[in-house]
């Protein structure tokens, strides 16, 4: 394939490409489950299916297809599938009911999926039984032993939205058609938070429900897709927790939010019975959040997440903890004491003697495996950002996505003896990209070393270059990113330079620790001496520049606007400008002022970080992007930083975004996103003329 036709020099090809985003083994290792997002017919939006890929590297197959996508997809011990979709009952005759989305079920031999289980607030989430030591095949239950009918099925939990005062299913819809028809929308809050990302929280509550066992007779199934709330008042406790369910379907062991006070929390892990809904408080601490829970293959153990809370000296430190899956009141053992690195994800192997964990290293993030009874930790794999891990019944392989800065999540097979990573057949995999990429690296000014990736375009002359600050800020430029994509740049001539500067997650604590309530300086310095080894390198052009970057990378979009006039252009994504303002109006104010104080008490750390006291020092153009359903950083800033600008003569120009959040995801918006910033860098990097985007 030639420069000139691969899909980054077209957007309406690159937004049509397939996009793998989640994997998930079968019980008997025959199959894994993958979702996969396509553009719809009307290319206004992605659709989520489920497809089958073949362990062995046979051709992928699509299983799944409706005009409403399925996603979340989880195995039941026999290998049935469940998945969650919006799509209709065809045994529903209510055609003006909306859908919501509902528990599908598909048999492991074959078949037409059918409806398990729905509930008025829909569903959020299931868990499956853990996986247990040995695997099995389609008609029998793992838990159960061979030959057990395929219908006698361990219970399956899940969550769901249901209105406070509603005590069954029933009430929760009498509830809301009356809010409904009293054109009632309020929220009344007693506690924070009351948003989260891009949506509100409440008047519903996330409850856990058990969906109850199944008996099927010669000719019908009974009790099927009935549930039972494990959780009848659970307040704001469940909010944004993952949960999982015992091997045996016996307890489900889930993050449980408790109030430290109306604007504090924590999270705690507990254990809720299945049969009975009595709750267990396993883990408990108020400087400390338990979260992720990953169960052991007999049920007796299990491991989580344990991240310390920050404080004004010190960054908080995120571990994995093993502890016994049903004792109250324990102090757990940190399983990585020597690994100085933040685990993102955990699975225990199928017969217990392993727990497969990743992390961010070193502009990387691969597969470490720890044995939990001596916590001998070992690194698995060296190239590559691996997710969705599943492990195999025989120990022999691993199978997970894997990604790098050039190529999109891909399923993979880990052969755990032989240390080799084989790719698998999947839709949007193995792709061209108009360019290669190299690692750089270079001393910042208190010895610290700072390495980054560079893009470089396929090009004979030396290439502009734009600065691409990453998000986070506890973050890490190792893998491919669909929204914040480097290679649509290179297809127009650009090199791209990702750095890792202070805060960044891979290099260990100390390198969080050295930009910790020291933003704007300690990152900058670090930017500009990677970008100035960039530029002095014989194929880029060091007298065309641009810098750009969203969240945190938008905030130094700003500090380095009232900083430097080293760029020629500048691009700012849902950026942080006033941080007074911010972290008391963003979705979770309690976890920035546990680390920056309040400002009235502290406000010399706040006037020596924020951005806005800098604007008359801005020469720079600059572009503004924002949507106004982003609660992670609310519009306000936006609105603030647009003002300023305006005001004090720069030349500037604002993207708004009215019903987009903080990525800018729907593809008719996200085209017009590449769009204004190809026109914008033209402008001011190349000196062409402006040109408006044709929609815009």
């Amino acid at each position: 394939m030639t420069d000139s036709r691969t899909p980054f020099h077209d957007l309406a090809e690159y937004m049509a490409i397939p996009r793998v985003g989640s994997l998930k083994l079968s019980p008997d290792g025959s199959w894994l489950a993958a979702t996969v997002q396509t553009l719809s017919p009307d290319r206004k939006k992605y659709l989520t299916s489920i497809w089958r890929i073949d362990p062995q590297g046979g051709p992928a197959r699509r299983l799944t297809r409706s005009a409403e996508g399925e996603g979340s997809p989880g195995f039941l011990p026999d290998g049935e599938l469940l998945f969650i979709s919006r799509r209709r009952d065809p045994e529903d005759t209510a055609k003006d009911v909306e859908p919501r989305p509902a528990l599908w079920q598909l048999p492991a031999t074959g078949g037409e999926a059918r409806l398990r289980t729905s509930l008025p607030g829909g569903i959020a989430a299931v868990a499956t039984p853990s996986p247990g030591p040995a695997s099995a095949g389609p008609g029998t239950s793992a838990s159960a032993g061979p030959g057990t009918p395929a219908s006698a099925h361990l219970a399956t939990v899940i969550s769901s939205q249901v209105l406070p005062a509603a005590a069954t299913p029933e009430q929760d819809e009498q509830r809301r058609k009356q809010r409904k028809d009293a054109g009632v929308t309020a929220i009344l809050h007693e506690a924070a938070p009351i948003r989260y990302w891009d949506h509100d929280l409440g008047p519903a509550q996330l409850r856990l429900f058990a969906v109850a066992d199944q008996i099927t007779g010669a000719d019908q199934i009974t009790g099927a897709g009935q549930v039972t709330d494990l959780t009848p008042e659970p307040g704001r406790a469940l909010d944004e927790q993952e949960f999982a369910l015992a091997p045996d379907g016996t307890a489900v062991i889930t993050g449980w939010r408790r109030r430290i006070s109306a604007a504090d929390d924590h999270v705690e892990l507990v254990r809720i019975d299945v049969a009975t809904g009595e709750r267990t408080t396993l883990l408990s601490d108020q400087d400390c959040n338990f979260e992720s829970p990953a169960i052991s293959p007999d049920g007796r153990q299990v491991v989580c997440f344990a991240s310390t809370r920050d404080t004004s000296e010190l960054f908080g430190t995120t571990t994995l903890v093993l502890a016994d899956a049903s004792a109250p009141g324990q102090t757990p053992r940190d399983l990585l004491p020597t690994l100085d690195r933040r685990p993102a994800e955990a699975i225990w192997s199928r017969d217990g003697s392993a727990i497969y964990f990743t992390a961010d290293d070193d502009g990387r993030c691969p597969v470490f495996k720890v044995d939990p009874a001596t916590g001998e930790t070992v690194k698995l794999t060296t190239a590559g950002a691996y997710a969705s891990l599943s492990a195999d019944a025989e120990g022999r392989y691993l199978f997970a996505l894997r990604a790098t800065i050039d190529q999109p999540l891909t399923p993979v097979r880990i052969d755990l003896a032989a240390g080799t990573v084989t790719p698998l057949p999947a839709p949007g995999s193995d792709l061209t990209v108009p360019g290669h990429v190299e690692e750089i690296e270079t001393t910042a000014d208190d010895g610290e070393r700072i390495r980054a990736w560079l893009i470089l375009p396929q090009t004979a002359e030396p290439a502009p270059l734009v600065l691409w600050v990453h998000g986070g800020p506890n973050s890490s430029w190792n893998a491919w990113s669909w929204r914040w994509n480097p290679w649509l740049m290179a297809a127009r001539g650009y090199a791209v330079l990702l750095p890792d500067p202070s805060l960044s997650t891979g290099y260990g604590q100390h390198m969080i620790q050295r930009g910790h309530r020291n933003w704007g300086q300690r990152t900058f310095d670090d930017v500009m001496a990677i970008t100035e080894v960039a530029l002095a390198r014989p194929d880029i052009d060091q007298t065309r520049t641009a810098m750009m970057g969203g969240s945190y990378g938008g905030y130094m979009a700003n500090w380095i606007a009232g900083h430097t006039d080293r760029f020629r252009a500048i691009v700012s994504h849902a950026s942080l400008w006033a941080l007074d303002q911010m972290f008391t109006t963003t979705d979770g104010p309690s976890f920035w002022l546990g680390q920056w104080g309040d400002a009235l008490d502290n406000p010399d750390v706040y006037q020596a970080n924020t951005p806005h006291l800098h604007i008359k020092n801005i020469r720079t153009p600059m572009l503004i992007v924002h949507g106004d359903k982003d609660y992670r950083v609310p519009i306000g800033e936006a609105l603030r930083l647009w003002d300023a600008l305006t005001r004090h003569g720069v030349d500037a120009k604002f993207l708004y975004y009215p019903d987009e959040n903080h990525w800018v995801l729907t593809p008719g918006n996200a085209t017009v996103w590449y769009e204004t910033v190809y026109a914008f860098l033209a402008q001011h990097v190349l000196d062409q003329p402006w040109e408006r985007p044709e929609l815009l």
